[in-house]
């Protein structure tokens, strides 16, 4: 199996367990995950998020066994003088095979022209660009953190910008209503919606609208549990799901937006 949404590093608000690659190893062995994606969480808080890319470039470098099981994605804030510069620095030196962006935490829109001049740099680059959803449940937030959650319909914006660059949605919450154009648009992206979100709950309803292709086995570790993102998969019946789909859900879609 192939995670699709891990990460390591802190988060403000909330005492995290398994933060750190070491230990994350050991819960993805116990749960029998072969592979995670994986970005640092500290990245979505520094002003400036290289320092939290090379953090975890410094981490997977201590042990060969990180470097063999973790695909480090890339934290960029666009609207952050040199960004540029850092995406190359993390494509180039440090080996990170994507990149996660944070509009909410970073407070930029979809349709800043320096959002899409970035994913228009990952697609040519051949990198995947992953949204969040949400991060944490706005209903136990701190007064300090964001309010907002988004809408599937939300990131209609950036795929319309950039409809040729490959897709990573993670934590899919809320409504997942669109009107037609919408989702004709998103059924013809080159994405992949993991499976760690609520609104996940309706999985038989998303494969329907979607196919088979789009999903792929996320936990969204260690914020939210490793077995949610699994049991929506292992529970669908064999009408629903038949072992070949299951297995494109564990790693077959994952591995192809990867290029793995």
């Amino acid at each position: 199996m192939l995670d699709i949404n891990a990460y390591v590093g802190h988060w403000p608000f909330k005492q995290l367990k398994y933060n750190n690659c070491e230990v994350t190893i050991d819960r993805m062995d116990h749960f029998g995950i072969e592979i995670s994606v994986i970005s640092n969480l500290n990245g979505i808080f520094y002003k400036n998020t290289q320092p939290a890319n090379k953090e975890l470039f410094d981490e997977i470098q201590s042990n060969k066994k990180f470097g063999e099981r973790f695909i480090p994605f890339a934290v960029i804030n666009p609207i952050y003088a040199g960004w540029r510069d850092d995406l190359e620095e993390c494509r180039t030196k440090f080996g990170m095979k994507g990149v996660r962006l944070y509009p909410k935490y970073h407070d930029y829109e979809l349709s800043d022209p320096a959002c899409i001049e970035l994913v228009q740099l990952a697609r040519d680059y051949d990198l995947p660009v992953a949204f969040s959803f949400r991060m944490v449940d706005s209903r136990q937030r701190s007064w300090m953190d964001i309010e907002e959650e988004w809408d599937l319909k939300d990131i209609v914006p950036i795929v319309k910008a950039v409809p040729d660059a490959k897709y990573i949605f993670l934590n899919l919450t809320n409504s997942i209503k669109l009107n037609e154009e919408e989702e004709m648009l998103l059924k013809s992206a080159n994405m992949v919606v993991d499976t760690s979100g609520r609104s996940v709950n309706a999985f038989q309803e998303l494969i329907s609208r979607f196919g088979k292709e789009k999903f792929a086995f996320g936990t969204h570790s260690p914020i939210l549990d490793y077995m949610t993102g699994l049991l929506r998969i292992e529970s669908l019946r064999d009408s629903e799901a038949d072992e070949n789909t299951k297995i494109l859900f564990r790693s077959g879609n994952a591995k192809r937006i990867l290029g793995i």
